[in-house]
């Protein structure tokens, strides 16, 4: 599980891709723990799209700024979502 925090965007991302990357490469599939995001832009979704698309990305918690961003493009339909972690790491 990986639990960021704060805004993600065009210069900001890269730690997050980081952190994504070591956590396929250990484990093979990723919950995010996505309550304490508070901001993503374009670069954020095509990541969460794109690592959605190699594994099995479960995000647990949206906060509402990322929640509405999902709602706004369509992608709470593809992706997987949980209310909580607990949740999430129980599907």
């Amino acid at each position: 599980m990986i639990a960021p925090t704060g805004e993600f965007d065009v210069i900001s991302i890269v730690p997050l891709e980081a952190e994504i990357e070591t956590a396929l490469a250990e484990h093979g599939s990723i919950v995010l723990d996505a309550s304490g995001i508070t901001f993503g832009d374009s670069m954020f979704l095509r990541l969460i799209l794109t690592t959605n698309h190699r594994t099995d990305l479960r995000i647990a918690a949206p906060s509402p700024a990322i929640s509405r961003l999902f709602q706004i493009v369509g992608a709470d339909t593809v992706l997987n979502l949980y209310p909580t972690v607990d949740d999430a790491l129980a599907a």
